[in-house]
């Protein structure tokens, strides 16, 4: 499993490539709930979202014999454009296979790297299955979107640059998908802060990592239709990492539906000025529609903003439905 090294050193290759990205205090929302309210801004990072830091843990520390082989992964936006990113930086040739629904924003973004990218696959799944066939076939390395233990590290950094900006964090609430980000993020607090209360926010129409949590083992969920598309996809049913970082790791489970996350995208763009996605907007959701149990505490409370990769016209399409 994890060790501190290996966050330390996963914190220190992000680092030498990507700039910190901001937290900042929100004096509205920490006046409305009696506590400090941050928000750490992986929507500002390079290539819209936290991605890009576990691809780049993951791709820079592969040998060269398989960085000659090329990479290969499935992503429904994010996380394939943090491959295709990092793999152009370090010279290193990638296949992306994505759903046909995936945002244009994204797919554009991933088309200008030069890496190949297959749109083929009406879910999720069945893109993830095209691309383990194809990864097989061509014998490239796959760069898994969470369930590989360098992607977690370097997902993992997240929280280490929180409590450098922050050292006392009482509460954080961060997205849940696939568990890469939470599942790192909540190993991290572990370790370096254990006092810290990891929450785990997911959308209720991509839910099928609590979904696994709550039966006690993986288990596969139909894919819905969710404006908060990044956190769709399954978990693998012979997931090795993430699942047990989840179960071992997460505070407390909270479910957000569509509307509190369009409510939340608003809210990001009209008072905080920010473009966020709706995978990137669940924490936030959470916040705003007051589902936290315990009001009483006085401790800073940290929102992970996740990612803003969405289309101008969809934004606005999304938001005036409300």
């Amino acid at each position: 499993m994890l060790e501190k090294q290996d966050l330390l050193e996963a914190l220190e290759t992000v680092r030498s490539v990507f700039p910190e990205t901001p937290m900042i205090f929100s004096h509205d929302l920490s006046a409305c709930l009696g506590r400090p309210i941050y928000l750490k801004l992986e929507n500002l990072q390079v290539t819209g979202s936290f991605k890009v830091r576990g691809a780049m843990n993951c791709i820079a520390n592969l040998g060269s014999e398989q960085r000659s082989r090329g990479v290969i992964t499935c992503s429904s936006g994010n996380h394939g454009r943090a491959v295709a990113t990092v793999s152009k930086m370090l010279g290193v040739a990638a296949t992306i296979c994505v759903p046909s629904w995936i945002d244009p924003l994204k797919l554009n973004a991933m088309k200008s790297t030069g890496a190949e990218i297959i749109v083929e696959g009406e879910t999720y799944d069945e893109a993830e299955q095209i691309s383990r066939e194809l990864g097989e076939q061509k014998n490239l390395v796959y760069v898994h979107p969470f369930d590989d233990l360098m992607v977690i590290a370097g997902q993992g950094t997240v929280a280490l640059e929180i409590l450098s900006q922050l050292p006392q964090v009482g509460d954080i609430l961060v997205p849940l998908s696939g568990g890469g980000l939470a599942g790192g993020i909540g190993w991290t607090f572990r370790e370096f802060s254990s006092g810290t209360n990891v929450i785990a926010v997911s959308a209720k129409q991509a839910s099928v990592m609590l979904a696994s949590v709550r039966k006690g083992l993986p288990i596969k969920m139909d894919e819905e239709n969710t404006v908060a598309s990044a956190l769709s996809g399954g978990i693998d049913l012979g997931n090795k990492h993430t699942f047990n970082l989840i179960n071992e790791t997460i505070g407390q489970h909270l479910v957000v539906d569509e509307e509190m996350i369009l409510n939340a995208m608003s809210y990001a763009l009209k008072e905080l000025h920010l473009v966020v996605e709706g995978g990137g907007a669940v924490a936030l959701a959470a916040l705003l529609s007051e589902m936290l149990s315990d009001k009483e505490s006085t401790l800073p409370l940290v929102v992970v903003v996740s990612g803003g990769n969405v289309a101008t016209k969809e934004l606005l399409t999304r938001l005036n439905t409300l």
